[in-house]
């Protein structure tokens, strides 16, 4: 149903911290489980097709990391599996969407 997406992983072992880069290592966090990506479709009202024709806008990218600020569980597992502070993407959302 969906494509896993393995976090992008910087040379000295880390998540970069570019906010579009966060987006889309959490969104291959998120889709790692189903129900998690069910949960992000039906509340952020994206379809499949939409995640992937526009995953790359930053609209969209904002919309991933609403998600996840919006659950604060999401977030912080989130932000351990990808090694860096749930602030982060807290942030990443932040700028993402002004």
């Amino acid at each position: 149903m969906f494509t896993i997406y393995k976090p992008l992983k910087r040379a000295e072992n880390q998540v970069s911290h570019d906010p579009g880069v966060l987006s889309l290592t959490a969104l291959g966090w998120i889709l790692q489980d189903e129900d998690r990506a069910t949960r992000l479709l039906s509340l952020t009202g994206l379809t499949p097709e939409r995640l992937r024709n526009a995953v790359e806008e930053p609209a969209v990218q904002g919309a991933i990391l609403e998600y996840l600020t919006n659950y604060e569980p999401d977030l912080v597992r989130c932000a351990e599996a990808l090694g860096v502070e749930p602030a982060e993407l807290v942030a990443a959302h932040a700028e993402l969407t002004r």
